[in-house]
């Protein structure tokens, strides 16, 4: 594969591309009549609208891309079969009644939709307290205002699954791990959604077990898709997750869109949306709040990673805010042994964070990052603006393979702005293992006092209309040719 060149993103065998049609005014205003009279008919059960849907047969001969929204991903989405509610089951809203029977019942129920149309669970206004529950393909989980599922508090309620084969054991404990209150493996045409309900997975008491050094097994994630296609997250807040918040891995055609993810800022490892050995992925108009990287990718952790070599690409990041005082924006790695190419980062606005965009590898790692762009992005009060950093010593046991060194190249950066940074970038590649092909253009880094001068070594590449004054490596590629932007 020849990383320099671009390679279209595509989902589902069709570009981002929206349909354009032709109107003629009398059908269409008898159209309009037709649904006014169909508004006054009254129905038993409460279907939520989906704006966003799956692909569509439309072919590409009457499409036209958008890359400035994930909407070209989808057409429409069918009416789900089957709408019932979480209180068909015996649930209880009331924040204190377990309601993972009546939950793992409906599952259970709505199975028998999955080839006749699917079906859609609702969850009304309330405080659901539940452990985990898998989901179910050709389903929508639909949070309707002042919904709140909570997680429960029972560490039983949340059980023991095998570790994840890129990582072979669990990413903090040796073995297995905890399932994530939400799971799906194997799935298609899943939408998670609502009008801004909340899920809360009343992380603390999972914080405070890796605080006192007690947690046995790897903590679960918020939600937790494995093996899948088709997936819409959209329009919801997620709030303290116990580890990771969203971790799509070995999926395909994702989007996450329109979503709050909160959690405290000391909360360890609470990561906001981690894409990993994933394709085509599109992550918009979120804001987050975190203890970790509010955004990384990532492919697996040294040999395991780079056994199952499944990599992450195509991958959209843009228009994503918020803060992390311990960790980056936008992270890539540092598990990414099974490989990351093609990835855009753009409008990225990030404050009060120890760094904005981050690529984190080490020997042993193995796999390669390429093709990564990276624009219009803005930071304020963030310590290290841009950072390549190596020898984190991270490994999943003692079989990791010092030869097998990571291969990078091919990162553009361009039209980025840092005010009161604290130090200017750091670019650390690995001595075996060079970082190429950095591309660098109209950056301003404002107001770095303390270090003004950049630390670089083992990176080569070209910079143009950098301030301040770039280290000497990025000015040794002459080969600029492929760094070339409008």
């Amino acid at each position: 594969m020849d990383f320099d060149e671009k390679q279209s993103f595509v989902l589902g065998g069709n570009a981002m591309m929206v349909k354009l049609s032709r109107f003629y005014w009398p059908p269409l205003l008898i159209l309009i009549t037709l649904l006014a009279l169909l508004s006054f008919q009254i129905t038993s059960k409460t279907v939520y609208p989906i704006k966003i849907a799956f692909t569509s047969s439309t072919s590409k001969d009457d499409i036209v891309a958008d890359s400035r929204t994930c909407v070209g991903f989808f057409g429409e989405l069918p009416e789900r079969k089957a709408v019932i509610s979480i209180k068909d089951f015996g649930g209880v809203g009331d924040g204190k009644t377990s309601n993972t029977e009546a939950f793992r019942k409906a599952m259970r129920y709505v199975q028998r939709f999955g080839e006749r149309g699917g079906a859609q669970l609702n969850v009304p206004e309330g405080r659901w307290v539940t452990g985990s529950f898998n989901l179910t393909s050709n389903f929508t989980l639909f949070l309707e205002e002042g919904a709140v599922i909570l997680g429960s508090q029972d560490p039983k309620e949340w059980p023991i699954i095998e570790p994840l084969p890129s990582y072979g054991r669990g990413r903090e404990r040796l073995g297995g791990r905890h399932i994530s209150l939400i799971h799906g493996d194997g799935l298609a045409n899943v939408v998670i959604t609502g009008n801004n309900g909340t899920i809360d997975g009343q992380g603390k008491m999972w914080w405070e077990l890796w605080w006192n050094r007690t947690l046995e097994h790897t903590r679960g994630h918020l939600v937790e898709l494995m093996n899948s296609q088709d997936i819409l997250i959209s329009n919801l807040t997620f709030r303290n997750s116990p580890f990771w918040t969203i971790h799509p891995i070995y999926c395909s055609n994702l989007v996450v869109k329109d979503m709050t993810i909160l959690a405290p800022l000391n909360a360890p490892n609470t990561d906001g949306i981690d894409p990993d050995s994933s394709t085509n992925v599109c992550i918009e108009d979120c804001y987050i709040e975190s203890g970790d990287d509010l955004v990384a990718v990532k492919s697996g952790w040294d040999q395991y990673g780079i056994k199952m070599a499944r990599p992450s690409s195509n991958i959209i990041i843009r228009r994503v805010s918020g803060t992390t005082p311990t960790c980056s924006g936008v992270g890539i790695g540092s598990e990414m042994s099974g490989g990351i190419f093609n990835v855009t980062i753009e409008d990225l606005h990030v404050w009060d964070s120890a760094a904005g965009v981050r690529i984190k590898t080490d020997k042993g790692r193995g796999g390669y990052i390429a093709n990564i762009t990276i624009s219009d992005i803005t930071m304020e009060r963030v310590k290290i603006p841009i950072r390549f950093s190596s020898g984190s010593n991270d490994h999943p046991d003692e079989r990791w393979d010092p030869k097998a060194v990571p291969f990078v190249k091919g990162v553009s950066i361009t039209n980025l702005v840092s005010f009161n940074s604290t130090k200017a970038p750091v670019l650390e590649g690995i001595e075996d293992a060079p970082f190429g092909g950095i591309c660098m253009k109209n950056i301003s880094l404002l107001g770095v006092v303390s270090s003004p001068s950049w630390r670089c070594e083992f990176v080569s590449g070209f910079a143009n209309d950098v301030f301040p004054t770039p280290c000497p490596q990025l000015q040794i590629d002459n080969s600029s040719s492929w760094c070339s932007y409008s």
